[in-house]
């Protein structure tokens, strides 16, 4: 077909200690550091993790919360409205309709 192209990808990269190199199977089938932790050594390294990632959130300054905080109330009033409006049609409907 025109325009389409055949793209190599690349082959995925295998961990450390695995595949066919000189390094394989020197840790005896021990899975790694993970294996080692208590379940207070696991806990502490979710909240690492979790502070790490927090770190890298883009926090919206004072001026743009406020702004998306009154979008979003703006767009609840503008719903809230037109449900009003509806439910009022419908209830005036079936009233007319079953008296």
């Amino acid at each position: 077909m025109a325009g389409i192209t055949d793209s190599v990808e690349a082959p995925e990269p295998q961990p450390r200690g695995e595949g066919t190199g000189s390094g394989a199977g020197k840790n005896g089938g021990r899975r790694g550091k993970r294996a080692k932790r208590g379940p207070l050594g696991r806990l502490a390294l979710f909240y690492r993790q979790v502070v790490a990632e927090l770190r890298k959130v883009v926090w919206p300054s004072r001026r743009q919360l406020s702004t998306y905080t009154t979008a979003v109330i703006a767009f609840v009033v503008v719903v809230i409205c037109i449900l009003t409006v509806l439910d009022w049609g419908f209830s005036r409907a079936v009233e007319y309709v079953f008296g």
